[in-house]
C-alpha cells in the first residue's frame, strides 16, 4: 500500500475503536460471540462476514460492533473495516458485505464490542482473470442427532479456495425422529427445542445448536461458504405448495415456509436481496475465466409436488398411463419457468464469455438411477423395518421396468430435465452437475435422449445422514453392483461411507475424490480417500 493509504487505513481503524469504546452504550455487560464466525458468498471485491452477539441479557438493539478485514492473522495490516449492529428483529446475529477487497487473496477477519473478541475466521475472494487450479468443498446432509460432524473437521483442515453446501444444512425433525439413540442418549447430541420446529423461535434455537458444534465453527472460520436450501431447512420434501413433514395442525404451511427463509438469512453467510429475505436464491458467481458456478433452488422455488408410486400409478390406472400422462408430462417442472429461463442464459452467457466450466451447484441427482432388480431372498434372515421391506417389495416388484429410483429427484420431473440437458448440449463448453440430497456418493456420466454425452455429475455422502446402507443391508460392493445394472449413466458409488466430494477444476480437467470419516459415533477417527475420478475439458465424461 502507498504511505498515505497505509496512515488513511490505521486511523480508520483507531478511530472505529474509539467509537467502539465509547458508543456501544447499549449492552453494559460482558459479550460473547458464541456462535462463532463466517463467511460467504465471495466475488473478487467483496464477501459476506457474519457473526451472532450474545449477552446475559439481550438488549433490543446492539450498536458499533466493529468489524475488520486485514491481509495477516495479526491485524497489523488492515484492509477493510467498519461498524456494524444487530438487534432482537434478527436474532442478534451480524451481516456486513465487506467491500474494498483484492480478487483471490486470502484475508482474516474479526469482530469487536466491548472489549470482546470474535474467534478470527480466514476467508478468500474470488479471481477475476485467469484459469488457474480451483478447489472446492461440497457438503451436505448434516444430521446434528446422528453423530460427530467429523467431515467438517476435515474440510477445515484441507487446502479449499471456497465449500459449497448443497442443503439438509440442518433438520427440522423432533426428539427421537431420524436419530441415533448412541449419539443421543451418549454423545448427548440431541435437538433444541425437542419438537418439531415449526416458528421463526423454533428455528432460530435449531440454527444456534447446529452451530455450537466446534467442527461446523472450525469449517466456517477457514473457508468462505456458497449454500442452497435443500428440504430440511424448511421440511422433508418440501414443494411450492406443500410437504411431505406438514400438515394442518401445523398451522400456514406458507407461513412456516416464510419463517424458516427469515431464519436461513440470518443464520447463513448469505448476501440477502436488498429487497426482502423471501426472494429467489438461485445466483450465480464467476470463478475468474475458469467457470461459471450457477447456484439453483430445484427444492421450493418453482417445483411441482412430488409424484409417488403408490398413490399415482393406481391413480393413473397402470404403469403405462402413470409414465405417459404423469411422469413424463411436459408440464411438469422441478425449477419453474423463470428459474429455468434464468438458467438457459446464465449458461450462454457462461460459454460466450469462454468460461471452461459450468457448475451447477443443486440440491438433488440430476444422474438416471434406476430401481435395481433385487431378489427378496438376498434379504432372508435380515432384521429389516418396515419402511426398508416396502422399499425391497417394490424393487422386486418395479425393478425390471426401468423406473426411476427417487421421484423425489430429476428422475421425477424427466421433461424438464430433457430441456435442461438440451440447454447444456449447446449452451456449455463443459457442464459439471453437483448434487447433495442422498447421504451417498455418486458419479455420473450424464446422457439426453438420444445418448449424447451431456456432462457430468458428482453426488455428495451425507456429513452424518445414513445413506442406503440403512436400508439395503448387504455388501455395499453388492448395492453398487446392482445400481450400476440398472442404471446405464452410473459411473462410480458408494452408498454406505459418510464425508465429503473434493473438487480440483483446473484449464484442461476436473479431479474428483471423496473424503470419507471411519465414524460418526466416537471422537476418534480416521480419514480415507477414494480413488480420483478425472473428466478432461472437451469430453463431457469421466476418462
Amino acid at each position: 500500500m502507498k504511505r498515505r493509504e497505509l496512515i488513511k487505513t490505521a486511523g480508520a481503524s483507531a478511530s472505529l475503536l474509539a467509537v467502539a469504546s465509547c458508543a456501544s452504550v447499549s449492552v453494559s455487560q460482558p459479550v460473547q460471540f458464541t456462535h462463532g464466525v463466517a463467511s460467504g458468498d465471495p466475488l473478487p471485491d467483496r464477501v459476506i462476514l457474519w457473526t451472532r452477539v450474545t449477552a446475559e441479557s439481550q438488549d433490543n438493539a446492539i450498536d458499533a460492533i466493529v468489524w475488520q478485514v486485514a491481509s495477516d492473522r495479526q491485524f497489523k495490516s488492515i484492509k477493510a473495516s467498519g461498524l456494524a449492529s444487530t438487534s432482537a428483529v434478527r436474532d442478534y446475529t451480524v451481516k456486513v458485505d465487506a467491500t474494498g477487497l483484492v480478487p483471490n487473496t486470502r484475508y482474516f477477519y474479526r469482530f469487536l464490542l466491548n472489549g470482546t473478541e470474535s474467534p478470527i475466521g480466514s476467508t478468500k475472494t474470488l479471481p477475476r482473470d485467469g484459469v488457474a487450479p480451483f478447489r472446492l468443498g461440497v457438503a451436505s446432509c448434516s444430521n446434528y442427532p446422528q453423530g460427530y460432524f467429523h467431515a467438517y473437521s476435515d474440510m477445515a483442515n484441507s487446502d479449499l479456495d471456497l465449500v459449497l453446501h448443497l442443503g439438509d444444512y440442518l433438520y427440522e425433525y423432533h426428539r427421537g425422529r431420524y436419530s441415533n439413540p448412541i449419539a443421543e442418549d451418549t454423545l448427548g447430541r440431541s435437538v433444541i427445542p425437542d419438537h418439531e420446529i415449526l416458528t421463526v423461535d423454533d428455528y432460530r434455537q435449531r440454527y444456534a445448536l447446529y452451530r455450537s458444534d466446534p467442527d461446523l465453527q472450525a469449517v466456517h472460520a477457514a473457508h468462505p461458504f456458497v449454500c442452497v436450501w435443500d428440504d430440511h431447512e424448511l421440511m422433508n420434501n418440501t414443494w411450492k405448495d406443500g410437504a411431505e413433514n406438514h400438515n394442518e395442525g401445523e398451522g400456514d404451511f406458507y407461513q412456516r415456509v416464510a419463517s424458516a427463509r427469515k431464519v436461513y438469512h440470518e443464520w447463513m453467510p448469505i448476501r440477502t436481496a436488498a429487497q426482502t429475505d423471501q426472494a429467489p436464491i438461485y445466483r450465480s458467481f464467476r470463478i475468474g475465466e475458469l467457470a461459471d458456478l450457477i447456484m439453483l433452488d430445484t427444492r421450493v422455488h418453482g417445483r411441482d409436488e412430488q409424484l409417488d408410486y403408490e398413490r399415482d400409478i393406481i391413480a393413473a390406472g397402470g404403469v403405462e398411463p402413470f409414465l405417459a400422462n404423469r411422469l413424463n408430462d411436459p408440464n411438469r417442472t422441478i425449477l419453474g419457468a423463470d428459474q429455468e429461463n434464468w438458467l438457459g442464459n446464465q449458461l450462454a452467457a457462461s460459454k460466450d464469455r469462454g468460461a471452461v466450466w459450468q457448475v451447477l451447484g443443486q440440491q438433488v441427482l440430476m444422474g438416471k438411477l434406476n430401481m435395481p432388480t433385487v431378489d427378496p431372498k438376498m434379504f432372508e434372515g435380515a432384521e429389516l423395518d418396515e419402511r426398508a421391506r416396502q422399499r425391497i417389495d417394490m424393487y422386486a416388484q418395479f425393478g425390471t421396468l426401468n423406473l426411476p429410483l427417487n421421484l423425489d429427484a430429476w428422475d421425477g420431473y424427466p421433461a424438464c430435465r430433457e430441456r435442461v440437458h438440451s440447454m447444456m448440449n449447446s449452451s456449455s463448453n463443459n457442464p459439471l452437475v453437483l448434487a447433495g440430497d442422498t447421504h451417498n456418493a455418486w458419479a455420473f456420466n450424464m446422457v439426453d435422449q438420444s445418448g449424447q454425452p451431456i456432462g457430468i455429475e458428482l453426488g455428495a455422502p451425507g456429513v452424518t445422514s445414513p445413506g442406503m446402507e440403512s436400508y439395503l443391508p448387504v455388501p455395499p460392493g453388492v448395492v453398487s453392483n446392482l445400481l450400476k445394472s440398472s442404471s446405464p449413466e452410473l459411473h462410480w458409488a458408494d452408498t454406505s461411507q459418510r464425508g465429503w466430494t473434493k473438487i480440483e477444476m483446473s484449464a484442461t480437467s476436473v479431479t474428483a475424490t471423496w473424503r470419507f470419516v471411519s465414524n460418526i459415533l466416537t471422537s476418534n477417527y480416521t480419514v480415507s480417500e477414494s480413488e480420483p475420478l478425472v473428466c478432461y475439458a472437451g469430453d463431457r465424461r469421466f476418462s
